[in-house]
């Protein structure tokens, strides 16, 4: 689909070394063969978090997952509990944390993050987004670990410059219905730039556009797993507006690859890791009632208070720096997501039986 009309900003070369991305070279990282030895993972247990817990244990990383379980679930990490190398503890990281032994890597993905969430949970997302990350590049600073901060693409707001670059400041109304999870984030990113410029800790910071997968929630709201849920059960696929609003959506396996990549690397970022394939969300609908076979139809509903007209991320930094670019195509990463939904209504469904 054509997007509308936007402005364009010039691609910003990468930064040059700053003496903590200079430490954090001496300290073995996945890009070269060498696993971190350690890692902290807050938000463990969710969606992003999960896959992140199990990526980091198939490359040999021990991990500490940390969740209060109010958005994730344990379900999400019940293959790993068995393992000796990971250890799933409930905490909330708006409060204190203490972690005994060594660490060398934390990954911030601790916060609400659909709009079910943060709008039923206003305060706590403010909280985690500035006392969470507070505490978790304290930890990273008492440990001399590498930190890096799962931002959003919602701090581009609903943008006026398309595609969206790191260097563009963003269109965001802070007092908005979206403006605690946004605002949350920007002070977050704020916070991470403190730390390293005051306090020297080896920081980064990645701005995760749309992502989609298993163990998404069938009802945290989100387009994709609410069409895929819809059209199993055979009801209309609600679509905001006339549907013509876009998105960029990437399969988690790709954007994990690219979070670990940017943790490797020691680059401070920010830094965009998403698809850069645009569709709009009608299209999105359609695609999954093929997808899953349904003869649902689409209905048209109210689009939210500053749902973003377009939205696709400038991922030129992540290839010139990373080399990385998504792999998965929509319509693979669709059908495993749609498999996944498949066996887990089913399986919830014998539950209630």
């Amino acid at each position: 689909m054509t997007s509308p009309d936007l402005p364009t900003t010039r691609r910003p070369d990468a930064l040059p070394a700053t003496p903590a991305e200079e430490r954090s070279s001496t300290r073995p990282h996945l890009s070269d063969g060498a696993p971190f030895r350690r890692a902290v993972v807050t938000g463990g247990a969710g969606f992003l978090g999960s896959h992140l817990c199990s990526e980091l244990r198939r490359r040999g990383t021990e991990v500490l997952c940390v969740d209060n379980f109010l958005t994730g679930t344990p379900r999400n990490v019940a293959h790993l509990l068995g393992d000796p190398g990971f250890r799933l503890v409930q905490c909330d990281i708006t409060d204190y944390m203490h972690v005994p032994d060594e660490v060398d890597l934390v990954l911030h993905f601790a916060s609400p993050a659909s709009p079910v969430d943060y709008l039923k949970l206003p305060i706590h997302t403010l909280k985690v987004g500035a006392l969470g990350t507070l505490h978790a590049l304290g930890l990273a600073k008492e440990k001399g670990a590498r930190f890096l901060l799962a931002s959003t693409s919602e701090v581009y707001g609903d943008p006026q410059v398309h595609p969206q670059p790191e260097d563009y400041w963003g269109h965001v109304n802070p007092v908005g219905p979206r403006g605690v999870y946004d605002e949350a984030k920007r002070f977050a990113e704020a916070l991470t730039v403190a730390y390293r410029s005051e306090n020297d800790v080896d920081t980064a910071i990645v701005r995760i556009f749309n992502t989609f997968g298993p163990r998404m929630r069938p009802f945290d709201g989100r387009a994709i797993p609410t069409f895929i849920r819809q059209a199993l059960a055979g009801e209309p696929l609600t679509v905001a507006g006339d549907g013509s609003q876009t998105r960029s959506v990437c399969y988690v396996d790709d954007l994990v690859r690219g979070v670990l990549a940017l943790a490797a690397s020691g680059h401070s970022g920010p830094m965009n890791i998403g698809n850069p394939h645009e569709q709009s969300v009608l299209q999105i609908a359609h695609d999954v009632i093929a997808a899953t076979g349904s003869s649902s139809s689409v209905e048209h509903v109210a689009r939210p208070v500053d749902d973003p007209t377009v939205r696709r991320p400038d991922t030129t930094l992540a290839t010139q720096v990373l080399g990385w670019e998504p792999s998965i195509s929509w319509r693979t990463g669709l059908d495993r997501t749609v498999a996944w939904f498949r066996e887990e209504l089913s399986d919830d469904a014998s539950r209630v039986a």
